[in-house]
């Protein structure tokens, strides 16, 4: 597929080119529509992506073919217990020839980076990302060096297996705008897996979509989807209700809220409109605020989840535009 895409179509019709993009990925990745149009989500609102599932379900292939469609740089960057942050944000060298130090960029200067097992690294060289993640540059040295734009962090871990990992702490979960799970394909997509021709990688089906630029253009054009002041007070309370349900130790920060507001104006735009809907809204809650909660020990004793409990809450808060049921106020 040709990377000239004609302006009007780009400018008018975002939702065009982010189909086209979904249905590129989706020559790789079979049956996983949902996870593709969430991570599209991610990609046009600037944030980062944590996959979170048991290995073999496709998550890195997943993210190599958005690689692909997307025609920028990309890193791939393996996390072992023995890895150093200066393995990731680069270090400086002396020259010797002018006897002066000199940068050298490690592989989180790209626009996208896979960071594939992040939960294997250790706490030390994973808080190395934080920076990256929240302010688009990382210090080495006392120096101040910005990331490329866009720059994108798309992180796998595996839930199942923990010998030999560290969880990742509530303040690099709050950064990542959505996690993702894949699970296992239905038997239909596995079998029409198997028949694909075996001397073809998955990923030479992919093909570019668009240009760097042209992804800055469109995380530009998300910003002005238009939220009515109505769907941001449920927004609101969407996120306070968690930080008061009985069974959540831990609710949604501020973070959450902005971090709900753009994915939900992403998917607006994916959709084809220039609005927030309250759909929308819930459409993506439990993807962008479920990995943000920590339960309290007696909701995980009767086994509780917290995409359970945040569909509790939107059963709960009144969405906008409908008439308020309170007493008096039900049918006759």
């Amino acid at each position: 597929m040709s990377l000239t895409i004609r302006r009007s179509i780009f400018t008018d019709q975002p939702e065009e080119i982010l189909q086209q993009m979904i249905e590129s990925m989706e020559q790789a990745v079979i049956g996983k529509r949902d996870a593709i149009e969430l991570l599209m989500i991610a990609v046009i609102c600037g944030g980062h992506v944590l996959m979170e599932d048991v290995p073999g379900v496709g998550k890195t292939t997943l993210v190599r073919a958005l690689a692909k469609t997307i025609d920028c740089r990309f890193k791939r960057l393996q996390f072992t217990p023995d890895l150093l942050p200066a393995d990731i944000t680069g270090v400086s060298i002396l020259n010797r020839q002018t006897n002066e130090f000199e940068f050298r960029e490690g592989p989180l200067f790209s626009n996208i980076v896979l960071a594939d097992e992040l939960n294997r690294a250790s706490p030390k060289t994973q808080s190395a990302l934080l920076e990256a993640m929240e302010e688009k540059h990382v210090s080495v040295d006392g120096i101040t060096f910005p990331l490329p734009v866009p720059f994108l962090l798309l992180a796998t871990q595996n839930p199942i297996e923990y010998e030999g990992t560290y969880p990742l702490p509530e303040a690099q979960l709050d950064r990542f705008l959505i996690r993702i799970r894949l699970g296992y394909p239905s038997a239909a997509h596995e079998a029409e897996m198997l028949g694909r021709n075996p001397d073809r990688h998955p990923l030479d089906r992919v093909r570019p979509v668009i240009e760097r630029e042209q992804l800055k253009e469109l995380q530009r054009r998300v910003r002005s989807v238009h939220v009515d002041e109505s769907v941001k007070q449920y927004i609101v309370e969407l996120v306070s209700a968690t930080r008061h349900h009985q069974w959540i130790a831990l609710g949604a920060s501020p973070r959450a809220s902005l971090a709900l507001m753009h994915a939900s104006q992403a998917r607006a735009l994916l959709m084809g409109r220039g609005y927030v809907l309250p759909d929308d809204v819930k459409q993506t809650l439990s993807p962008v605020v479920a990995h943000r909660l920590r339960l309290t020990a007696e909701a995980r004793i009767n086994r509780q989840h917290a995409e359970g409990l945040l569909n509790q809450i939107v059963n709960q808060v009144h969405i906008p535009g409908l008439p308020r049921i309170g007493k008096g106020t039900g049918p006759s």
